[in-house]
């Protein structure tokens, strides 16, 4: 009787009847999925590979054992951190078999670093990156503008940080104008909003300038967001963020708020603010600090016009004391004497010549005065004059009784001819 079930199968059709490689395999990854369908599984990354299909492909091991696993495109975009060699992980998955070798694999859904946190991990390996490509340079970084006219800003419209930033500029300037770009700060799709938006403003300034439109050009553009969690700020530490950053035509500040830990586009920004408030002070310069900037660089040219007069007036005394000095000096004490003599000789030339016309105005006076009538009246002689003023020359020239006035030396005669005698 113990040997009736191999009896038995002797004469059973269904025992008989093999089953192929395909349909073992097949019930046994049905069996597998289903009694595995959610495990995890913690051990060392080796032999990692990142296919051209965006598939991962690599083995966990522990000192013991090794297990196939692979992780889809699909799952591992939202995977945090790039797997490596030697890592140590814990996944989750199901369980499967790979039918054309016949391993057993499993699927994973899920990976984090164990010891170190997946952002963390991330962060390190973006940086490291990015900074060999030489996107993070000192050379590359570019000065921001003085006095700027119009800031681009990039951020959440409903956030904390943009009425920071215009409160700042509001109140700090009334010569800034903004140019805002609303972008998602945090989840899944906040990082390409964030380039996106640093595009847009890009795009903007672009044509301006294509277009000679000067006064709305974008001087500097302030990326950034309030505070918050390594999560909460994983946006601005990511490729595509920090890509669009450096690719910007206009010089960006970065303004996440988390003054402790810098982001991936605190190091590829041209300058790092520690919050968006900062940011906005740096962009609006107060314009009465301004105007005491220029007021003070007035006086300092106030004082150091000063110091070059004494300083000049010092050069010139040191001349005038030097043997230079003293030559001219000596010949201009010559010029002097030489002056001083021909003017002494011209005033003596001149009152010579006074002196003679003085004498030869005398003797033309005296001998105008011999000739003179009143001469000959004080030699006795008088001047006969009719009633019309005219000379007496001739005693025919009256008749009796005519007025005719007699001028003497000293006074006048009023007569009336009475005889008249005519001269034989």
């Amino acid at each position: 009787m113990a040997n009736q079930p191999l009896f038995n199968a002797l004469f059973d059709e269904t025992e008989r009847k093999p089953l192929t490689v395909s349909q073992l395999t097949n019930s046994i990854r049905i069996a597998l999925e289903s009694r595995f369908a959610a495990v995890w599984v913690e051990g060392e990354i080796s032999n990692f590979k990142a296919h051209s299909s965006g598939h991962w492909y690599f083995t966990l091991k522990d000192q013991n054992a090794q297990l196939r696993a692979k992780c889809f495109r699909s799952t591992n975009a939202r995977i945090r951190f790039r797997p490596a060699d030697g890592l140590h992980v814990r996944a989750r998955g199901k369980l499967s078999i790979y039918a054309p070798r016949g391993e057993y694999e499993l699927v994973v859904d899920s990976l984090d670093p164990v010891g170190a946190g997946a952002l963390r991990i991330a962060f390190e390996q973006l940086r490291d990156r990015l900074n060999a490509e030489g996107l993070f340079a000192k050379e590359l970084k570019r000065p921001l503008p003085v006095f700027p006219r119009r800031v681009g800003i990039v951020t959440s419209p409903t956030g904390a940080a943009i009425r920071d930033i215009l409160n700042v500029i509001s109140r700090r300037t009334s010569t800034v104008h903004v140019l805002f770009s609303p972008a998602r700060v945090q989840g899944d799709m906040a990082g390409p909003d964030i380039a996106r938006a640093i595009r847009f403003i890009n795009q903007y300034h672009e044509r301006a300038l294509a277009e000679g439109r000067t006064n709305d050009l974008v001087d500097v553009l302030i990326v950034g967001r309030g505070g918050g969690s390594t999560e909460d700020l994983w946006a601005f530490n990511q490729e595509e963020v920090a890509r669009a950053i450096r690719k910007s035509a206009i010089p960006v500040i970065s303004a996440v708020g988390h003054e402790t830990d810098f982001t991936i586009a605190d190091f590829v920004a041209d300058f790092r603010a520690a919050t968006p408030s900062a940011a906005a002070e740096i962009v609006a310069a107060r314009e009465d600090q301004i105007c005491s900037a220029l007021d003070n660089l007035g006086r300092q040219l106030v004082r150091l016009t000063r110091f070059q007069v004494v300083n000049l007036r010092a050069r010139v005394q040191e001349q005038a004391l030097s043997h230079a000095f003293d030559e001219v000096k000596s010949r201009l004490t010559r010029a002097r004497r030489r002056y001083e003599a021909a003017s002494s000789a011209c005033d003596a030339s001149m009152n010579e010549k006074l002196q003679d016309g003085r004498e030869r105005l005398a003797l033309a006076a005296a001998s105008l005065d011999a000739l003179s009538p009143l001469g000959v009246l004080q030699r006795g002689y008088a001047i006969a004059q009719d009633a019309s003023g005219k000379l007496v020359r001739d005693a025919a020239s009256v008749n009796v009784g005519d007025a005719v006035s007699v001028r003497l030396a000293k006074g006048k005669l009023n007569t009336r001819v009475v005889t008249t005698e005519q001269e034989q």
